[in-house]
């Protein structure tokens, strides 16, 4: 099973809120048989600790530490919001990435997410992208390739 594939990316959702957001991605991990329903609570406790918001238009979300049992999986799932949500950062999140990470992986999957984002054209080149194919074209090979 690959932790990022087509059926995990939505290319122009649309939510009221941060909630709903973290909902429309949390889901996408479920329907891809990474978790169970019962973490995308999890991930929306743990947005009520402390922002996902990563800054530059990106938000991470993630289950809280308790939300192992529901894990499946590694997996992740891409939402583009082109009108962008209020994380309550400086800025709307443009792009939210929802990440389950099974066992030890956690750390690892947040860290490389987070690596291809520190390049400044990364939200930009999500955005463009023609197809969910296109953007996984991003997260594998970073973008520093076209």
């Amino acid at each position: 099973m690959s932790i990022l594939s087509e059926d995990k990316i939505v290319m122009n959702a649309a939510a009221k809120d941060k909630y709903e957001a973290i909902a429309i991605a949390g889901h996408l991990l479920v329907e891809g048989h990474h978790v169970t329903e019962e973490y995308v609570p999890k991930m929306l406790e743990r947005e009520q600790v402390v922002s996902t918001y990563m800054g530059g238009g990106l938000a991470i979300p993630h289950g809280t530490k308790d939300a192992k049992p529901y894990i499946k999986s590694t997996g992740l799932s891409v939402a583009r919001f082109p009108e962008g949500v209020d994380f309550g950062g400086d800025e709307p999140a443009f792009v939210v990435i929802g990440i389950a990470a099974a066992g030890d992986d956690h750390m690892e999957i947040l860290t490389n997410v987070a690596m291809i984002f520190t390049e400044d054209d990364a939200i930009e080149r999500v955005m463009n992208a023609e197809s969910a194919a296109d953007i996984i074209g991003i997260f594998e090979g970073g973008v520093t390739q076209q």
